[in-house]
């Protein structure tokens, strides 16, 4: 356990042993009431790690997008059954014959969460910011890939933001004029956070344009256009968000509040569902599953999650630098026996970066050979047998469930290969800090799709990527993602990222392990939340059921 809940927590495992493993208790906390003395409707989730930030420009992590959904929304949302787009900021839109220019319509009574009404010059304004050079956000290439004159803002080759594909006719007509057609623009504007506006007239008080952790995301400061807004966050205990008063559909929200618990720890976490102290855990611990398959299947959520887990590797770092010994240590991971005896929640060994049957797409290239292939690569490399080879550092999160996989991955390689691993365990900032300075050798990672397409896990390997982090470049890789974006249908922008698919098996710049499952604990209480590809839950369709 890294983070203490001080008192808080304490009664929660004096509790904990009183309760033993059986199914949800009913002795939670009491929900709040209002002035009325009505009892209010309270969500309580545990999130996963104490987030960067709240800033939806700057951050990057789940536990942050979680967050987001309920105090930020984009022109368009999610339908919460299937997640196809629907109308959410923008109550409706055109795209042009060619695919080239969309044009929204704000609602007219679209407000921010201080009563201020939302204009089409505030989303140009959002958009400035977000392509600012000198805010350096990891996901500006989510728009400038695709927005004519942006990434040539970004970059400081243009200068004049009004050259930029992102217009505002009038006060509620928002314009965006992209550099190819692309059907799955939508989408990428529906579910990340990177296309959702922010208050720029608020957040320039705090700070300045391009300026990151500034005091505007602190309770009291913080202005959305969600479903709730920010009532408090206490470092390391809870975010509390509450209804939205000023949102276009606050009449359709059910939930009063929501509570979000930074859960580093997954068997605090998953002892506070036990408890009652929380509605649904972030993740359960893997040792746990079979319990809940046979004493609590009602709570047992297993569901299908588009993302890959994978090793990180600084390219820069010896003997990491050599694409010989990357393959050696993939080949030399047992990921059937992982995928069985540790994470056990029905995810599938990953022999590929690309998540299989994504949009229609199935990466042909796989990850192949034998033991035998992995010790000879090891020699030509120069360390038979593993000897003489540098000591290789990895970092993983805070988690029981990443350290007992970085465990029997470290004992793999050492039998394997004759090759010494040491395991760093970091808390999620820290982690992240090391992520994005490239400073570390091997770093567990993992890669939940923002969208459903395929190329969301082929874009972020382009040279320069704000999510790339792994120092590999590959100009071969960099020429077909362009001519992907460019590609005039799917078919053929598939092929291409066959091609791609084929050189990341090839260089390994990152070690794929399995592919996702969404495990976790949930009460049978909680309505209207259904299984998605991306567990994305649009909260004013979910309610608790008394």
């Amino acid at each position: 356990m890294t983070r203490s809940f001080g008192v808080f927590l304490l009664s929660l495992l004096l509790a904990a042993l009183i309760t033993g493993c059986g199914k949800n208790s009913s002795a939670g906390h009491d929900n709040p009431v209002d002035a009325n003395g009505k009892k209010l409707m309270v969500w309580r989730v545990g999130n996963g790690s104490e987030p960067q930030d709240l800033d939806p420009q700057t951050i990057t992590g789940v536990p942050e997008h979680k967050i987001m959904m309920a105090l930020f929304e984009g022109l368009v949302s999610e339908d919460p059954q299937d997640l196809h787009v629907v109308p959410g900021l923008a109550e409706s839109w055109e795209i042009s014959p060619d695919g080239l220019v969309y044009t929204f319509h704000l609602r007219p009574d679209a407000k921010w969460s201080n009563g201020e009404p939302i204009t089409a010059q505030d989303i140009v304004a959002s958009f400035h910011r977000m392509l600012s050079p000198g805010l350096a956000s990891e996901y500006a290439y989510l728009v400038y890939n695709f927005v004519a004159g942006a990434k040539d803002y970004y970059e400081g080759k243009l200068t004049d933001f009004t050259q930029v594909g992102l217009q505002a006719p009038d006060a509620h007509t928002f314009q965006v004029t992209l550099l190819h057609p692309t059907p799955y623009l939508l989408k990428i504007m529906a579910s990340h956070y990177s296309w959702w506006p922010v208050p720029v007239n608020v957040l320039t008080k705090f700070g300045k344009l391009d300026e990151k952790r500034t005091l505007w995301t602190r309770p009291g400061n913080l202005v959305g256009n969600g479903p709730f807004l920010l009532k408090e966050w206490s470092p390391n205990q809870r975010i509390v968000v509450v209804r939205n008063p000023y949102y276009w559909d606050a009449k359709t929200v059910q939930l009063d509040e929501i509570h979000f618990f930074p859960t580093d720890d997954i068997s605090t976490d998953e002892r506070m569902f036990r408890t009652g102290q929380v509605d649904m855990t972030y993740e359960l611990p893997n040792a746990k599953i079979d319990a809940y398959r046979r004493d609590n299947p009602d709570a047992l959520r297993i569901e299908p999650y588009l993302g890959v887990y994978f090793y990180r590797c600084n390219v820069t770092r010896p003997p990491l630098n050599d694409k010989r010994i990357r393959k050696a240590l993939a080949l030399a991971i047992d990921r059937e026996s992982i995928v069985k005896n540790i994470t056990r929640g029905g995810q599938l060994p990953a022999y590929a970066v690309s998540y299989p049957g994504t949009a229609g797409y199935t990466p042909r290239a796989k990850l192949t050979g034998t033991l035998e292939d992995a010790r000879r690569l090891l020699a030509e490399a120069g360390y038979p047998g593993g000897k003489g080879c540098p000591k290789i550092e990895l970092v993983y999160n805070t988690s029981e469930n990443h350290r007992a996989i970085a465990e029997a991955i470290q004992q793999m390689w050492r039998k394997n290969l004759g090759i010494e691993v040491e395991l760093v365990n970091q808390e999620w900032k820290v982690y992240l800090d090391m992520q994005h300075t490239e400073n570390y050798m091997m770093q567990r990672g993992g890669w939940i799709a923002d969208y459903v397409d395929p190329h969301v896990f082929l874009e972020i390997w382009e040279t320069g990527n704000g999510n790339n982090n792994t120092l590999w470049s590959n100009v071969e890789y960099d020429r077909l993602l362009q001519a992907a974006l460019a590609a005039r249908n799917d078919a053929d922008r598939y092929e291409l990222y066959q091609q791609m698919d084929a050189i990341l098996v090839d260089e390994l710049p990152v070690i794929p392990i399995y592919y996702y499952t969404k495990v976790c604990a949930l009460s049978p209480k909680v309505k209207g939340y259904y299984p998605t590809l991306l567990d994305n839950h649009p909260y004013k369709s979910i309610y608790i059921e008394d």
